[in-house]
């Protein structure tokens, strides 16, 4: 027998003991780096003591063996190479760090020499994510590409920092635990689910990818529900692997009270270009079929140019709230191509609406083909002023009502200034051009209607005033702001608006502190604001250092001539505006306030108010808002107020609550409760929901829902839940 020395360094082209040594540390569970690695890499060696054997032929090496081959290292009290039954051993402490993050522990392993199959006793590991396995045993088989392991063990959850012999909160066993490193899959035999060590659910077999699989076809986790319109409802999704750049679920659905759903999703991510798509459908107990499609797409053709498409359609007006695919009250459909280049847009686009409404007549459901839109803005002169230019051409259609063809041009120029004593002027001068060609237009009902062309030339120009006072508190850790600002508006006053041209784009407008200082305050093209006036306001706020914030608004417009295109109680009818303001604070980050209004020029009674509050810490904390509009005249929008309160709260480093409540002031009924806990730590989460909706529209009623979600982190979710609908 012969004794070596310690600590050498020995090529593995020449020497396959060593090289048999760290080859090991590709594991009997792992993948292999035999192949993946040069013959002839050197490898790091140490050991207390090694000696060869030559009557039996066996290399040993003996405490604190360490082999470090590349990224790897193996770690052993001893290692053992037979060369006659070309036998690597390994025991006592045995670990091998990979590469990829896993680290393994083994008692004893036994692997043959060109690594393809071996036994393993008492074999423990930690993944990347931190995720545990464990086994009493394991058998590496089929020229390496399976491995065997028995009373397995499988956990993602952290063991308990005071008693780490304590079950995790949750842990799969079973009885025999198989990995196909070719079909990239682990299969699970007599497996069951156990939660703080206590079986809450069993299967006799069940397989995923595993981690070198980026997608992999099979059955997903089933969910399982109801409701008082579709009965007992039983979700069976099956998730198809197309390729490495698409994937589909199918999902069938089982109601008891309706006939069974058939649901998918798909989608795709070629190159430059995404894809996605959901649909149903079904045949319901009256024997009528029903579904739907929803599909989005988009496709990069060069560095200038995009189209892409958005579908969506549904056999009728409540399908998708029923059969809970979701809701609205249009289905629009668009396609569109667009293009960016430097400080230029263009897009051409074409767009149809389904209606799901029950007011609403589908012949007045208009189709737009095309919308065509340029935009460009250019480059800053030598005095600091920037023209641009918005052209567009719509042309709508309905079966009932106005057909309209609209080609409009926007030309303006802007010139910024700041003089020396702080003042910011603003100059700024547009052209409007437009030309209509409408058919069918009636905006009063006691006149004929109008068929034929028209046209509007409309130049407007502004200067704005604005001057910042910026004073600094005590010890200039708080700054106070004060800005006055005034801004001056020209433009011809044309004709009545409303007479010979259609109003597509701006049948209702907000006006509030947000747009007080525009030039045209409706928000599209059909409508211009006439003649001249005067906008004024003030801003004064107050910053601190630390982040606390306190900004106050408020502001009116005169007109010496009044524009009739406004309508009544719209806040700019009449010579002089309502009065707009807002009042936002935020002094920390736990209490958060905003209130606007509009106050009646009058008596300054609130015309319009929204107030939105937060307020707590993540132990306990409220939320509020409240929503008022007095009905503008002559638009289908009534009067609405509302009030919409919520309660969020940290309890515990695991759970947290809420609750909400939403309650319609003016009709005196409430819209919807909700209430919800979820609990959540590193390996498992659970959520209940409860919410009643207080909501009729046709066949649908009140319902009141309850939905639980468990979701078992590495594995998936699953979900239960009941709805039942009012009479």
């Amino acid at each position: 027998m012969t004794t070596l020395g310690r600590n050498r360094r020995i090529s593995m082209a020449r020497q396959w003991t060593v090289m048999a040594f760290c080859c090991l540390l590709s594991s009997p569970v792992l993948a292999a780096a035999k192949d993946s690695l040069p013959a002839d890499q050197p490898a790091d060696f140490t050991a207390d003591e090694m000696t060869y054997d030559k009557e039996l032929g066996v290399v040993t090496a003996r405490g604190k063996v360490e082999v470090t081959h590349g990224p790897r290292l193996l770690r052993a009290d001893t290692i053992s190479y037979n060369q006659k039954t070309d036998i690597v051993s390994a025991s006592g402490n045995v670990s091998i760090l990979e590469p990829s993050g896993e680290v393994m522990f083994a008692e004893y392993v036994d692997i043959t020499g060109d690594l393809k199959e071996g036994v393993v006793r008492d074999f423990r590991m930690v993944l990347k994510d931190g995720a545990r396995v464990a086994a009493a045993g394991g058998r590496r088989m089929d020229g390496g590409e399976k491995m065997e392991m028995h009373k397995a063990v499988y956990s993602p959850c952290d063991l308990c920092p005071t008693d780490p012999t304590r079950p995790p909160l949750w842990q799969v066993k079973a009885v025999k635990v198989i990995h196909d490193r070719a079909e990239q899959r682990i299969e699970y035999r007599d497996a069951w689910v156990e939660m703080a060590g206590i079986p809450v659910a069993y299967t006799p077999y069940l397989h995923h990818p595993d981690p070198t699989a980026k997608a992999k076809s099979g059955l997903l986790a089933p969910s399982f529900g109801g409701s008082s319109s579709l009965g007992a409802t039983v979700r069976l999704p099956y998730y198809f692997a197309i390729d490495r750049n698409a994937d589909a679920t199918v999902t069938p659905i089982y109601t008891s009270k309706e006939g069974p759903i058939l649901a998918g999703e798909f989608r795709s991510r070629p190159n430059l270009a995404r894809i996605d798509g959901t649909a149903s459908i079904t045949q319901d107990s009256k024997d009528d079929v029903r579904g739907h499609v929803a599909a989005k797409g988009q496709f990069d053709i060069d560095r200038t140019w995009r189209w892409g498409f958005d579908a969506n359609r549904s056999t009728d007006d409540t399908y998708l709230r029923r059969y809970k695919f979701g809701a609205g009250e249009t289905q629009a459909t668009t396609a569109y191509i667009e293009g960016f280049r430097q400080r230029n847009y263009f897009t051409a686009s074409a767009h149809s609406f389904q209606n799901v409404r029950a007011d609403v007549r589908d012949g007045t459901v208009p189709l737009v083909m095309p919308l065509v839109e340029y935009n460009h803005v250019g480059q800053p002169d030598r005095y600091g002023g920037r023209t641009s230019l918005d052209m567009s051409f719509l042309s709508l259609s309905r079966k009932d009502g106005t057909d309209t063809r609209h080609l409009s041009g926007i030309g303006g120029w802007q010139l910024p200034y700041t003089a020396s004593n702080g003042s910011v002027y603003t100059l700024a001068t547009n052209l409007q051009a437009d030309a209509y060609h409408i058919n069918k237009l009636q905006p009063d009902p006691t006149l004929p209607a109008y068929t034929g062309a028209s046209a509007r030339l409309h130049p407007e120009a502004s200067l704005e005033w604005r001057h910042p006072f910026v004073r600094r508190e005590g010890n200039a850790s708080i700054h106070q702001l004060i800005e006055p600002a005034v801004q001056v508006v020209g433009s011809p006053n044309t004709s009545d608006n409303n007479r010979r041209l259609p109003n597509e784009d701006s049948p209702l407008f907000e006006f509030d502190d947000t747009n007080l200082f525009t030039m045209n305050r409706f928000p599209g093209l059909d409508r211009i604001e006439r003649g001249a006036r005067v906008n004024y306001g003030m801003k004064w706020g107050v910053f601190g250092e630390k982040g606390g914030n306190t900004l106050v608004r408020v502001g009116q417009s005169f007109r010496p001539r009044e524009d009739t295109s406004f309508s009544e109680n719209s806040g700019l009818e009449g010579n002089l505006s309502d009065v707009v303001a807002s009042v936002a604070v935020q002094p920390n980050q736990h209490l958060n306030l905003l209130y606007r209004t509009r106050l009646d020029k009058e008596d300054f009674a609130p015309k319009r108010n929204e107030v939105r509050a937060t307020v707590g810490v993540p132990a306990l904390t409220a939320s509020a808002s409240y929503l008022f509009y007095d009905q503008i005249v002559g638009t289908e929008f009534p009067v609405r107020e509302q009030v919409v309160v919520g309660l969020t709260s940290q309890i515990t480093r695991f759970w947290r609550a809420s609750a909400s409540a939403q309650y319609d002031i003016h009709d005196e009924n409430t819209q919807r409760v909700g209430l919800g806990a979820v609990y959540e730590d590193e390996c498992f989460s659970f959520t209940v929901q409860a919410h009643r909706e207080f909501f009729y529209d046709r066949d649908l009623r009140p319902s009141d829902a309850v939905m639980f979600t468990l979701n078992f982190k590495t594995l998936g979710d699953f979900r239960t839940g009941f709805t039942h609908s009012g009479q």
